[in-house]
């Protein structure tokens, strides 16, 4: 499948604000947003006034990059969110929200969703006792994460942990660092969900 593999940091100045695709570096004066806050490219750094058009467009273009997909995935998901009941842009943030690879980023067991993601295609990760190697496999509440027990003893874990030990999970998630555990409790809200988008904004583009 095509997968963007031009530098990420690209991304997060494109739309003007932190991605957090690049993990702890993000959180560094390293971050690319700190040192260049202007779009890439030679005419990055001028001011474009943007139509509604280009406002809606922004918008989701940041949250699909912020979940790693492409268009195709991220239509398909709107689709399923406006069939759903209730309102279609907290629907859809809560699909996205509910798929594996990020789950497994959200619970620390990955330092980014792009490693969370090939971390769950290679098979390192259990729901509910089976293997799923998919990573838009979509978890649901009771459902429990184990890492498999092969590789609970390989290095890399060890040092994902490290690394995200003193994160905070959203509530609507429980872990145990230790046995390398993680259940779903309940279904995300909207306000437990750190993207800052405005997804109605989302919902008018797609709605034309």
């Amino acid at each position: 499948m095509a997968r963007y593999t031009d530098a990420s940091c690209k991304l997060c100045r494109r739309e003007g604000q932190k991605l957090f695709l690049k993990g702890e570096r993000c959180y560094t004066n390293k971050c690319a947003i700190g040192r260049r806050p202007y779009a890439p490219g030679q005419h990055g750094a001028q001011r474009k006034k943007l139509s509604e058009y280009g406002i809606q467009l922004r918008e989701k273009q940041k949250a699909k990059r912020f979940y790693g997909l492409l268009e195709s995935q991220f239509r398909k998901y709107f689709e399923i969110a406006n069939r759903k009941k209730g309102v279609t842009g907290e629907n859809l943030l809560q699909l996205l929200e509910s798929r594996l690879d990020n789950v497994v980023y959200r619970l620390g067991f990955g330092t980014t969703r792009a490693e969370a993601r090939q971390l769950v295609t290679h098979g390192h990760f259990l729901v509910n006792g089976k293997k799923v190697n998919i990573p838009s496999y979509i978890v649901k509440v009771g459902d429990t994460i184990d890492v498999s027990e092969k590789s609970k003893k390989s290095v890399r874990f060890k040092e994902i942990l490290d690394i995200t030990g003193a994160k905070v999970v959203p509530k609507w998630l429980e872990v145990d660092q230790e046995n390398l555990k993680g259940k779903i409790v309940a279904l995300p809200a909207r306000e437990d969900i750190d993207l800052n988008v405005q997804e109605h904004l989302i919902v008018e583009l797609y709605s034309k």
